[in-house]
């Protein structure tokens, strides 16, 4: 970019970038508070994860018409008008692995409403139909993460709606603001910099407070957490950006709630993507007042070659039922409910069987809630009519045979999809057929970056000078620090930040592998890497095969990591006593 160019760009009133979804379910009413509560250029809606596009495979299983979020239909249903109106443009990837069905969809609901949008659509991510061609075996969704020059090139034909398959999350932003400021792929600090706004935003109200592990600091300092407003980001020319949202909506945007988001899904210092490798450790982040926390000095380097092709797999079929069990002797009837429900399936016995027995708060109760124990009973099959309603039936056929006082908490249902094996490879990216199909129907192939160089660890960065020695105390782990965790595949991601200086000299010095593997036993036998990020006072943490086979497959009650953070943060262990004072602020 010259710099005749960019001082003309830097003229240019920032891009004002909303965001109304942040997963396929979020907030309905998101769409019209956006739309309605303050000024944006351009609305985006994020309704893809690894977890969703295996659901939206199971629906095109069902019937080759669907796979697209039918949520944001009913969204433009209800604001179609409005956003015409106030000419803002809606660009989603709502599409999932249909997005010519969706934008058929979306052109027979306008035609409806006596609307006239002009409709673009971004293809060319889904693989499956080239799946062995590709060597990725025999999947039920394989999507390469595409770009954000599909989205640009869909906006600079005049679109006032893109819809995309499979992009990656960031490129909702980064594809308006390469359209209004007209970056090239050379333009990389710009390009990673609205990468990095994309990303704070991409998750929806979790950039506003949601999900926020100092969520008492911030009801401390009067913010309304019950319906927190949708973040907005103010991207400058030169890929800069402020993170806020509409003036009196609930919530709050401070460095705090923009870090938890910014170290949420990555794994170190290069953030890859198909047009730009985003270097996180260069990105500074300034309070610019109330609701407004600046993005800035973000570096770019060339993209790698390859783009991240994501894959599903259903795992099996699962069902469950649940024993009631209440009063004396509760252990024995579930013993023997359990040796009645394996005989009665002896014939054609699930693949997996498991038996948990919950024991009641107190036998003697004075309600009888508190005097019933549980007997949960899971099965999973790759046959689902294995696990089907037969399977209950088992259950419901000893109703008068069994333990004293035997009931159930649910009627026979059929079997379910157990959950998703996801799994990623990489192809060339000259491989996809990336193609932009404009308004008017002409196809136009999205080419590839040109210049490509494969991302390497990030060495150490220096450690900042340790805490003088002082008295410790032992105290839970989350008085001193913030964390936020998710899933990716089968491995898990768990960021930690902390909020003042002393505290990330304690974190860096102190809170490494092995202190994470004492504090979290789940994670003793697991490849675990973590990354520094100074300029952010955080760690990333990536833990290999913690989710193993995949999303919503992992035994327990967090199959996706979500609450992995929190339960780092009730850990004990010993602090420093003079960081124990402070009450983390936001």
């Amino acid at each position: 970019m010259s710099a005749v160019t960019l001082v003309s760009m830097t003229a240019m009133p920032p891009l004002r970038v909303a965001n109304a979804s942040g997963f396929y379910g979020d907030r309905f009413a998101a769409v019209h508070e956006m739309l309605t509560d303050g000024p944006v250029d351009v609305l985006t809606g994020d309704y893809l994860a690894e977890l969703t596009m295996a659901i939206l495979g199971r629906d095109q299983l069902t019937d080759p018409r669907r796979g697209y979020a039918r949520t944001f239909l009913g969204q433009m249903r209800d604001c179609l008008a409005l956003a015409m109106e106030r000419r803002v443009r809606v660009v989603t990837n709502a599409g999932g692995l249909n997005p010519r069905g969706l934008a058929d969809r979306l052109t027979e609901l306008a035609d409806g409403l006596g609307l006239a949008p002009r409709i673009a659509c971004v293809t060319g991510d889904d693989l499956l139909h080239r799946a062995e061609e590709l060597d990725l075996g025999g999947p039920l969704t394989a999507n390469a993460y595409l770009g954000a020059f599909g989205i640009a090139a869909c906006l600079d034909a005049g679109a006032d709606i893109v819809v995309t398959g499979r992009v990656t999350d960031a490129s909702l932003a980064v594809g308006p603001a390469i359209s209004r400021f007209g970056w090239t792929p050379d333009d990389l600090d710009a390009l990673a910099g609205a990468t990095v706004a994309g990303h704070v935003i991409e998750c929806g109200a979790q950039a506003t407070g949601g999900n926020y592990a100092h969520a008492a600091a911030l009801l401390r300092d009067g913010h309304d957490l019950e319906h927190p407003g949708f973040p907005i980001a103010e991207i400058g020319a030169d890929g800069s950006a402020v993170i806020t949202k509409h003036p009196g909506t609930g919530g709050a945007v401070t460095t705090g709630t923009v870090t938890a988001q910014l170290v949420y899904e990555i794994a170190g210092a290069r953030y890859p993507g198909p047009d730009v490798t985003t270097r996180l450790d260069t990105v500074r982040l300034t309070r610019e007042g109330p609701d407004r926390v600046r993005i800035s000095g973000t570096r770019g380097e060339h993209p790698p070659a390859d783009l991240k092709v994501g894959l599903t797999n259903l795992t099996g079929f699962r069902n469950d039922v649940e024993f009631l069990v209440t009063g004396l002797d509760a252990r024995d009837k579930a013993a023997l409910a359990e040796r009645q429900m394996r005989a009665a399936l002896a014939r054609r016995r699930p693949q997996d069987l498991r038996f948990e027995f919950v024991p009641a708060e107190d036998p003697h109760g004075p309600t009888q809630d508190a005097a019933t124990a549980r007997l949960r009973v899971t099965a999973r099959d790759h046959d689902a009519s294995t696990v089907g309603r037969s399977f209950g039936a088992a259950a419901v056929e000893l109703a008068l045979a069994g333990y004293a006082g035997f009931h159930l908490t649910a009627p026979p249902r059929d079997a379910r999809p157990d959950g998703v094996a996801a799994t990623h490879a990489f192809v060339p990216a000259h491989e996809v057929e990336h193609t932009a199909i404009l308004p008017d129907g002409e196809r136009v192939p999205v080419a590839p970056a040109t210049r490509t160089r494969q991302p390497a660890e990030v060495p150490e960065p220096p450690l900042p000078p340790p805490l003088p020695q002082g008295p410790l105390r032992e105290a839970p782990l989350g008085l001193v620090l913030g964390a936020r965790s998710g899933d990716k595949g089968a491995d898990a991601n768990l960021g930690v930040w902390a909020t003042g200086d002393d505290a990330w000299r304690w974190l860096a010095h102190t809170l490494t592998v092995d202190l994470l593997r004492e504090l979290l036993p789940e994670t003793a036998d697991l490849a675990v890497t973590r990354h520094l990020l100074p300029n952010l006072r955080a760690a990333n943490f990536w833990i290999e095969g913690m989710l193993a086979p995949g999303s919503a497959r992992r035994e327990g009650g967090d199959p996706q990591a979500k609450g992995l953070g929190e339960w780092l943060r009730a850990r004990r262990t010993l602090l420093p006593e003079k960081l124990l004072p402070e009450v983390a602020s936001p």
